[in-house]
């Protein structure tokens, strides 16, 4: 019996938990023996959504590159991460098989599902609105908590029951959103709270500012089909978007730091801006729109020797790149040079503390 699709509402920051799903879904599908998240697939097809529009800006243009087959133009392959959180969170329950295990800034994550051994229990914690949403398409199962609040909110701590047999923590995708001082104060609260818990979060180990150092580590012929996706996923987004989607797409370009801007409004005038860029310049506003989609939050950089001078509680158990140790044979050309350029320039990294 065909079951009717669920239909949500999203805004703002709490359509972009929207995202990362979609992510896992396309590489579960497409790469099924490095990730596969069956809860994820399953969700994507529940929820009615139109994913290459979005009601929420330029995240419909960033939903369309992959759909173009081309992961590398956008932040699809960087999911792969995913199985660095499912490994590490395993190693963790493997030793403490009783442990709380607490889900920071959940969205519509599945972690628990891929990594459950039967017996640990699970808390999910985010902003009520996304509770919500989450409760609609995935009512909690036993062992599974949901915590309605902020994770500055500190009260929320006290709603974790049991911390005797152990607590490690998940932080996928969160602290990008927030200023560097907020995560330190973050930390310190984890510290007063789950001494001896352990964390694994990702953060950007290298700015993505530096046009040069990412965009020429590839073949030009590469760079130009990236370019080429970009641009076929934003006139896709553009032919769906409302108008007010469209007014904000135009004022970011207004604000980008090139030196000629459209003539007009219309996507023929954008497209014909677009065209008369130099390569570079065009990489300038790819990365301009990744900015302005992050709204200049978290455009700092974090290394692990950072730690300790935050918080003298805080011990570094591992920092390494995103893609370390996963299996590249099965890949094409192209994804296994974007996987060894990520890693070689050490743009992204995933740490593992213990506080």
């Amino acid at each position: 019996m065909h079951q009717s699709k669920i239909k949500i509402q999203l805004s703002g920051t709490s359509a972009s938990m929207l995202f990362p799903l979609w992510d896992r879904a396309q590489l579960s599908k497409e790469y099924s023996s490095l990730f596969y998240d069956e809860k994820a697939i399953e969700l994507v097809e529940k929820i009615d959504y139109d994913f290459s529009t979005s009601d929420e800006p330029f995240l419909g243009i960033l939903f369309n590159i992959p759909r173009k087959g081309n992961l590398l133009a956008g932040s699809g392959l960087m999911r792969l991460g995913a199985r660095q959180f499912d490994e590490k969170a395993k190693a963790y329950i493997a030793d403490h098989p009783h442990a709380s295990v607490i889900n920071i800034g959940a969205g519509l994550d599945t972690t628990f599902y891929r990594v459950d051994n039967g017996i640990i229990h699970w808390y999910d914690l985010d902003l009520p609105r996304v509770i919500d949403i989450r409760r609609q398409l995935l009512p909690e199962p036993n062992r599974l908590t949901y915590i309605s609040k902020s994770l500055f909110d500190s009260s929320w701590c006290k709603d974790i029951r049991d911390t005797d047999n152990g607590v490690f923590i998940i932080a996928s995708g969160v602290f990008m959103w927030f200023e560097k001082s907020q995560v330190k104060q973050f930390f310190s609260m984890l510290a007063d709270n789950f001494p001896g818990g352990e964390i694994v979060f990702n953060f950007r180990s290298r700015s993505d500012e530096d046009v040069d150092a990412w965009s020429t580590r590839f073949p030009p012929e590469q760079r130009d089909a990236m370019r080429a996706v970009w641009m076929e996923a934003m006139k896709e987004w553009w032919e769906k978007a409302l108008q007010d989607q469209k007014d904000k797409l135009n004022d970011m370009i207004i604000s980008l730091y090139v030196p000629t801007k459209p003539d007009g409004k219309k996507w023929a005038d954008i497209e014909a801006w677009w065209n008369q860029l130099s390569a570079r310049e065009q990489d300038e506003v790819i990365v301009g729109f990744m900015t302005s989609f992050r709204g200049g939050v978290g455009s700092w950089v974090l290394d692990a020797s950072e730690f300790t001078k935050w918080d003298s509680r805080i011990t570094v158990i591992d920092q390494f790149p995103v893609f370390k140790n996963i299996p590249r044979d099965s890949l094409s050309a192209d994804i296994r040079r974007y996987m060894d350029c990520s890693d070689e320039s050490g743009k992204a990294s995933i740490f593992h503390l213990r506080v």
